[in-house]
């Protein structure tokens, strides 16, 4: 006998499928709309086609902003996964301590972008802030604001600080889901820690990397208020990421067309780069499981 599925399950998903429309469908469309056609005020319209996409993968501003964008990602998850599993490893499995390091880890999760930002920007200043104040007295030449190398580092390590604990709570509990029966066994045929966390932990970790990898590769490559507000995409164009030339195109040069064609793009990258990060990294969680 067939059983009958209850539809009325539906009635309940309603109310967030029509939110989802309205918040994301409908701007998502407007963005569409612009990008295919021009403006010179007056709300008319003259048809564009396919002249704004063409302009920006032609242009030089946009590789740019790509390559520094790539590079910073890159940086970004070369430094904090691993960090992230290294700490992870260290905390505490039991214990008054445990509740103690969550709170820590949480604690920089929890404060706005735009105040993070806030704190670097102050925090690194050469005149008043702690880190440049003490680097300065050291003999050490460092000013954020006119060496890109040293904006380069302030907003890297910045975000280091800020999203590192995302990854170490992820990281911790795939290591606590782990059973302790395989790391008795472990010990039963004398294995290293270097051998447990080849062989036990890190297979273990896999899914939950694969959600790290692609939370704080979306994250980091979308970045834009803890560098605008630090760097002001500067100095010159050296922290001018794809968001913050984005947001220059579009509120600053009031250049709508480019801009949506350039959103588009942005959002067709990181879909294509996301779904690569999965596609890989199942297929080694697939290989690690036979």
């Amino acid at each position: 006998m067939e059983k009958k599925v209850n539809q009325k399950a539906w009635f309940f998903v309603l109310p967030v499928v029509l939110l989802v429309a309205f918040s994301a469908l409908i701007p998502l469309m407007t963005v569409v709309n612009y990008s295919v056609q021009d403006t010179f005020g007056n709300n008319a319209f003259f048809w564009a086609g396919t002249e704004w996409f063409t302009d920006i993968l032609r242009s030089e501003r946009f590789h740019s902003a790509l390559w520094r964008q790539f590079l910073f990602s890159g940086i970004i998850l070369a430094i904090e996964v691993p960090l992230g599993i290294a700490i992870a490893l260290a905390m505490p499995r039991k214990g008054l301590w445990v509740p103690v390091c969550l709170v820590l880890m949480a604690l920089p999760l929890l404060i706005p972008w735009n105040v993070v930002g806030t704190i670097w920007q102050v925090f690194a200043r050469v005149d008043i802030g702690l880190l440049g104040h003490t680097l300065a007295n050291l003999g050490i030449d460092f000013n954020y604001t006119q060496d890109p190398l040293d904006a380069w580092i302030t907003v890297v390590v910045m975000d280091v600080w800020h999203w590192t604990s995302l990854v170490v709570l992820l990281c911790y509990a795939g290591l606590q889901s782990i059973p302790d029966a395989y790391y008795q066994a472990a010990r039963i045929d004398g294995a290293s820690k270097w051998a447990i966390f080849r062989y036990i932990q890190l297979p273990k970790l896999h899914r939950v990397l694969l959600i790290a990898v692609l939370l704080r590769f979306m994250d980091s490559f979308m970045i834009y208020t803890e560098p605008f507000v630090v760097t002001g995409g500067g100095p010159g164009s050296a922290t001018t990421f794809l968001s913050i030339d984005l947001v220059k195109m579009a509120i600053g040069q009031f250049d709508l067309g480019r801009a949506a064609a350039f959103s588009i793009i942005y959002f067709l990258i990181i879909l294509l780069v996301s779904w690569a990060f999965y596609t890989v990294m199942t297929g080694k969680t697939k290989e690690s499981d036979r």
